[in-house]
């Protein structure tokens, strides 16, 4: 239960960060190059013992690490994309509705067993997140086009925490962890450097010191979102379609509030009917 905790606080303070970019005027891509660098060098400092480059390449989750840490930063981008296109409510949306995706991979690859009340409390959480996340008074329909880049998010997005729970599963031992963990960022970081050496080559961009400070602050609550993540799902706490589920409905939940607390943000009466549904759903999740 601890690990879950964490994991929904490393992924809550991301959001924080996240905003504070706006306000300090830091700049997306090379913050979030900085992220996966300072995330990938947490991963070799809380790993017990870091072996060699040639004892790691010969792990057998190594290359799935390193594709996976391309997902990674493609994704982060088109999350970014999207809330600069789209707005904060559709990227929210498009994120956190990924959920069904490693619920029903878990489902049908493991035949996971599910209660009457596990399953209405996921049917509930999904309901919760969208009306939390969303304002009746802004949202506009979008055509195919439009809908391209929240559907990129959506997926990408789902198949980062399907693949965490299968890799999890399959190859990786509970003291290597935080190992692959950093190797996911240590493939991100590599291609996220050659994107800005082509920028800097092309457009002679260079990242800025508020970038590289926004990097860090990035980095530090990324890693352990993924490597708290990870604990839980490799422990016996619940079957893996209630921690997503836990997981996301929590990060829903204590956002919102931190956005009215820190940020002052004003919610929509559909937006507290989605937080009151969040509780309810973390509930029936959790105890039925």
């Amino acid at each position: 239960m601890i690990y879950l905790l964490l994991s929904v606080l490393s992924s809550t303070t991301l959001f924080v960060v996240f905003k504070l970019f706006e306000r300090f005027n830091v700049k997306l891509l090379p913050a979030i190059v900085g992220n996966y660098i300072t995330a990938f060098s947490l991963g070799m400092l809380v790993n017990p013992v870091v072996p060699g480059l040639g004892e790691i390449t010969e792990k057998p989750w190594f290359l799935y690490a390193i594709s996976l840490g391309v997902v990674f930063i493609v994704v982060f981008n088109l999350m970014g994309m999207t809330t600069q296109r789209h707005g904060l409510s559709v990227v929210s949306v498009a994120t956190k509705m990924s959920l069904i995706v490693p619920i029903l991979f878990g489902l049908i690859y493991y035949k996971e067993s599910m209660s009457a009340g596990k399953i209405a409390g996921i049917v509930l959480a999904l309901i919760a997140v969208y009306m939390t996340t969303t304002n009746p008074r802004t949202a506009q329909g979008m055509g195919l086009r439009s809908v391209l880049l929240p559907t990129l998010v959506f997926l990408g997005s789902g198949f980062i925490d399907t693949s965490l729970k299968y890799l999890e599963q399959r190859f990786v031992d509970p003291e290597e962890v935080a190992l692959f963990s950093g190797i996911i960022f240590g493939g991100a970081a590599i291609i996220g450097l050659l994107i800005l050496l082509y920028r800097y080559l092309r457009f002679r961009e260079l990242p800025k010191l508020r970038d590289a400070l926004g990097g860090l602050a990035l980095g530090i609550p990324n890693f352990f979102s993924v490597y708290f993540l990870v604990r839980t799902l490799q422990s016996d706490f619940m079957p893996s379609s209630g921690i997503f589920t836990l997981n996301n409905v929590a990060i829903v939940l204590s956002s919102t509030l931190l956005g009215i607390l820190l940020f002052k943000e004003l919610l929509s009466r559909r937006n507290w009917v989605g937080v009151l549904l969040a509780v309810i759903s973390i509930i029936a999740v959790s105890l039925l």
